[in-house]
Parts: C-alpha cells; sequence; structure tokens
C-alpha cells in the first residue's frame, strides 16, 4: 500500500511517501523551488517522490492532506460573528479554504490522473493531529505524552494529549486567537526581524541578553488553570484581521501582527537596518524566559494529568532547540522525542502515519532514527552533472580529484579541517527538516576562535550573534557537554563543560552553550568515520557543521553545491568520492578577524 501525505498552501509545503508503513522518501518543496519556506502546492516533491520510490499516480492508494477546511468550522463561523473582523481577514481565510479546497484538481493535473480518482482517495487530517501523529508515531515510545505547539493550524495553536499503540487522544486544546507561535512572533517582529521564520534570529540573540523584560513581556500571555494560557489581545491584531500570511512565487509574506500598545510597553521597534542593542538583546532574552515558563506549564500540567515519563513534542515551536534542551530540567519528563522536520513540513509526514496508523489500524514498525530521506546521487551522476564545470575550475586554479574509498577521503577531508579550510561536504541522501545534518553540510575546525567570522565572512553573510553547531561522536559527549543525551537531529541546546569551551570556542555561544548533534555509525557511516578521523588528528571528536547553503535553501542536487563553492568563499567541495580545492587565500582569514574586530 501506498501512502502519499501531503502539506499544501501553507508555509514549508512538503511531500512523503509511505510504503507498507515505511518511509520512502521526504521532501520539502524549497529546495527544489529554491525559495526558503515555500508556500504554494508542491508539485515538484510529489513527482519526485514517486519518482524515487519507483511508482506511478495510479499505485497510491491515499492521499493524505494536513488539513481539514471543515474542521473547528463552527467555532470558525461563531469568533467571526463575535469580532466582526475585517473584510482582508474573512477574504484572505476563504482563499485559503478554496485553495485547499481545489487540492483534488491541482493533484489530478500535476499527476495526469482523473479527478475522481483523487477524489475517492483523499482523506483530510487536521493540522495538529497531524503534528501530533508526526512525532508519536514515529517515535520508539508505544506510550506516552503528546504536545503539538505553534502559530496556527485548522483554528488550533496548542493541542495536548496521550499516544497509546496506533492511537492516540486530544485531551486539550488552546484555540485561535490565542498562540505562543503568535507571542514569539509578535517580539520578533518587533526586534525588526520580518521574514517568515525569523524567529531562530531571536533565539539566537536571546543569549546575549539577561531578561530584563520578563515583567513586560509576561503582559502579552497570561497562564491559565489546568495548564491553558491566554494572549493579551490588545497587544495583537491578527485576530483583527488587520495582518495576514501571504505568499508571491511562493514566497510567505507577513504582515505586523502587533499593535501600537507594545510599544507603549516596551518602547520604539527596531527597524530592520538599525543596530542591535544592549536593551534589544535584554527583550530577546526576557522573551526566550516567558516563552519557557509558558510551554513548561503546559508540559508540567500534561505531565499530572498522564504520569508518564516519555513524550513527543510536534510543532514550529518544538524547534525551540534553547527551550528543548531544558525540559528534563523544567518538568518531569524523562525521555523526550521530536523528528527533524517538527514544523509545518512535518504534518505531510504526520498525514500519512495518521491515515496509516490511527484510520486504517495498522501496526507500527517504523522509527525515525535518522533524517535522511532525500533524493541522492550515484558518483557517475555526480561527475556528469559537474563535467561543465571543469574548464570554469582549472582556469581559477582549482584542483580536483577523485579518492578511492571512504577511508581515504575521511582522512583527507579531516586534514584539511585541522589546516583550518572551510568543506563543503555533499554525500547520500538530503536530509529531511531544516537542519543539515552531515549530507549536506559546511563542516570547519571547532577549536578556531575566529572561525564563526571566518564562515560568516566566506560564505554565510548572516548576522553575527547567530551561532554554529558542533556534531560530536555519540559516545563522546558526556565529555564535552552538561546534562545532554543523543539527539541525532540537532534540536536541543546543551551547556558546553566549562574546561572543554576553550578547546572548542567556534561552536560555543556567548552563554557557554551548544546546539548539539551526535553522530553513531548506524546514523550516518561516513559522517562517523570523518569526525573520527580528526579525532585520531586533533584529539577533539567534534566539528563545526552548518547548512551547505548561502542565504537560499539548503543545496539539494551537485550543481547547486558547486554553484555554492564558486561564488563563495569555500576552499575545498568534497561531493561523493570526488574533491575540489581552491588556491588559499590568506585575505579571507585576515578579512574575517577585522569584522570580528568591529
Amino acid at each position: 500500500m501506498y501512502i502519499l501525505g501531503i502539506n499544501a498552501y501553507h508555509g514549508d509545503v512538503s511531500c512523503v511517501l509511505l510504503r507498507d508503513g515505511e518511509l520512502v522518501c521526504a521532501l520539502e518543496e524549497e529546495r527544489f523551488r529554491r525559495v526558503k519556506h515555500w508556500a504554494g502546492f508542491p508539485s515538484e516533491s510529489i513527482l519526485k517522490c514517486l519518482e524515487y520510490g519507483g511508482v506511478g499516480p495510479e499505485d497510491i492508494d491515499y492521499f493524505a492532506v494536513s488539513r481539514d477546511p471543515y474542521a473547528n468550522l463552527w467555532r470558525k463561523v461563531l469568533f467571526t460573528c463575535r469580532t466582526r473582523p475585517n473584510v482582508k481577514l474573512v477574504a484572505s481565510r476563504l482563499k485559503n479554504m478554496g485553495s485547499i479546497l481545489d487540492i483534488e484538481e491541482v493533484m489530478s493535473n500535476t499527476l495526469g490522473i482523473k479527478k475522481e480518482r483523487v477524489h475517492d482517495r483523499i482523506r483530510w487530517v487536521e493540522h495538529h493531529p497531524a503534528h501530533i501523529a508526526s512525532a508519536f508515531f514515529l517515535s520508539p515510545f508505544d506510550e506516552a505524552a503528546v504536545c503539538s505547539v505553534d502559530g496556527f493550524g485548522d483554528f488550533v495553536s496548542t493541542s495536548v494529549g496521550l499516544g497509546r499503540g496506533t492511537n492516540f487522544k486530544v485531551l486539550g486544546k488552546v484555540y485561535f486567537p490565542h498562540s505562543l507561535g503568535l507571542l514569539y512572533l509578535a517580539i520578533t517582529q518587533y526586534l525588526g526581524f520580518m521574514n517568515y521564520g525569523d524567529e531562530y534570529k531571536v533565539m539566537g540573540l536571546s543569549a546575549y541578553g539577561e531578561p530584563d523584560f520578563s515583567d513586560e513581556i509576561g503582559q502579552l500571555v497570561h497562564l491559565t488553570p489546568g495548564g491553558g494560557f491566554k494572549l493579551d489581545l490588545s497587544y495583537y491584531c491578527h485576530w483583527q484581521g488587520k495582518s495576514n500570511m501571504s505568499w508571491s512565487d511562493g514566497a510567505p509574506i507577513l504582515d505586523e501582527v502587533y499593535t501600537p500598545k507594545l510599544e507603549e510597553l516596551l518602547g520604539p521597534a527596531r527597524k530592520a537596518d538599525e543596530p542591535l542593542t544592549p536593551r534589544h538583546e535584554a527583550i530577546a532574552a526576557s522573551l526566550q524566559h516567558v516563552y519557557g515558563e509558558t510551554v513548561s506549564h503546559v508540559l508540567n500540567a500534561l505531565y499530572e494529568k498522564l504520569r508518564l515519563p516519555r513524550l513527543c513534542l510536534a510543532g514550529g515551536c518544538a524547534m525551540n532547540s534553547v527551550f528543548n534542551g531544558k525540559i528534563r530540567k523544567k518538568t518531569p519528563f524523562e525521555d523526550i522525542y521530536i523528528q527533524p522536520a517538527a514544523a509545518d513540513n512535518g504534518t505531510a509526514l504526520g498525514a500519512a502515519y495518521y491515515v496509516w496508523n490511527q484510520v486504517l489500524k495498522n501496526p507500527r514498525s517504523f522509527v525515525m532514527k535518522h533524517s535522511y530521506w532525500g533524493p541522492e546521487y550515484t558518483q557517475g551522476a555526480v561527475e556528469r552533472e559537474l563535467s561543465s564545470y571543469q574548464a570554469q575550475l582549472e582556469e581559477s586554479g582549482c584542483k580536483s580529484k577523485k579518492l578511492p574509498d571512504d577511508e581515504s577521503l575521511c582522512r583527507w577531508t579531516a586534514e584539511k579541517i585541522a589546516e583550518g579550510k572551510v568543506v563543503g561536504w555533499f554525500q547520500g541522501r538530503m536530509e529531511w527538516g531544516a537542519r543539515a545534518l552531515g549530507n549536506r553540510s559546511i563542516l570547519a575546525d571547532p577549536r578556531r576562535k575566529d572561525m564563526r567570522d571566518i564562515i560568516n565572512v566566506k560564505i554565510k553573510f548572516r548576522e553575527r550573534f547567530r551561532p554554529f553547531a558542533p556534531v560530536i561522536l555519540e559516545d563522546r559527549i558526556d565529555e564535552y557537554f552538561e546534562g545532554a543525551v543523543p539527539d541525532p537531529f540537532m534540536l536541543q541546546v546543551y551547556q558546553v563543560r566549562p574546561d572543554q569551551r576553550e578547546r572548542i570556542p567556534a561552536v560555543t555561544h556567548v552563554d557557554g552553550s551548544g546546539r548539539l548533534q551526535t553522530i553513531n555509525s548506524e546514523v550516518n557511516e561516513i559522517f562517523w568515520h570523518l569526525l573520527n578521523a580528526f579525532d585520531e588528528i586533533t584529539g577533539v571528536p567534534v566539528l563545526l557543521n552548518t547548512s551547505f547553503n548561502e542565504n537560499e535553501p539548503i543545496v539539494q542536487k551537485p550543481s547547486e553545491a558547486m554553484e555554492c563553492f564558486i561564488r563563495t568563499h569555500m576552499d575545498i567541495l568534497v561531493i561523493g568520492q570526488m574533491v575540489y580545492e581552491k588556491p588559499y587565500s590568506r585575505a579571507s582569514v585576515s578579512e574575517a578577524q577585522s569584522v570580528s574586530s568591529t
């Protein structure tokens, strides 16, 4: 049996393919459209999933869509009657609902099959149950507390419940217009970060400040008995129809969601081109503190109700790795599972498994232990695709060679990283989710204090306050991190041990923390060999790992990796067994040092 899971007409649209309950392929549309958070219909991902699975449209038994246009319909009607939002909001909601209802026709046109066949096999899965299913049904837990927290989906922002076997039951919800995602978004916009998905920047900025504005930020959200919360809506305008999400060529655009009252509380909002000040850092730290206390309130109430030690967490807010690393300290939960695409991209996965497990009652057989579910390229395909660049590379003085095996490849690469080279690393299947986890990564030496600035100047061109992440051999985490547990998905932040911070300064954030990824030979054998080789050379089982991109989605295919390598100051590209090395330029290091001093 084949199930196609789809997230459409929302941020981070995506598609997954299941075969008899086993995951075959999981793709995000942005990797093909080359537009971050692409928000239309995932036609490219759908076709690629079918191609990778070797199946045709007629073979699909169910189309599982992670939206239900009729969910909570009476609540929507009552809210509209009670608040009388402006015409803009109503028109926007109707337009989006129309897009969802048109999926059958769009799917029919994309796949070249009759609309009636799509209609007979489509299954609508409400947004938050899809989130929960993406975590619980893919976890190793037979029984667990489940929680989904995000902005909104199908009129709900938070759901909590109990998962057991092939079923989960929602026990509580927080409805529109109250939302922790909106709390975080409002302050993110207030701080001058206006792009869709910029919340992670504020999370990184929060480490630089103290939570001196916690009392003020605390006025934006109020805890309620039983693990609930409510926004003080006087600070927000999303519920009045004065803010909406739209997209042009698939790029999501958000209007401001806060009212002038927020500036009365916190002072003038920062404009995007204005410098960041200690006041902005303190506001970011305060937001992170209030957010953490609120989610702790939700989770502690859930634990008191269920008394279960295991938690499955999903939703866009589950990408808050700073708080995730504190859950075991701030709640009684002992084991936590978060799959790598916890945001809306993961609802395609959840919709598919909701149909497979909860609707069809099939037994659970699959646990997501790694994130490598995208396309891969044979060595022959790599060499054919990159052959057109050979003359350009030779003209620039770039040397290339093919190494005979993984051992020599990893040893050579580890030696170059230890010399201070920045390496683009392209191997195997593309990652599922927002993080580059060793198959589409940029790697560097964590021992160099200046390496963060070097990478920013050479390649990333991003804000100075954003940290780079450490990847470490799984059996060595206790040597370098306090209270850490294995995490192959880079979704939890822990404190670096004080005696190790000087050894790995490039991946130690200003507050002494690191967003951890662990690697073992089962999860990613060649990446594990590379880390071992670096450890043998340097005595440090850690590498700096960041996504293989500039200001664009993570590279998907060999030509995109090569284009990024050519247009940036990346020193080396390793793609399959091929390595490409530029002439070393000292100027880039000096440039980075200049940036660091300012």
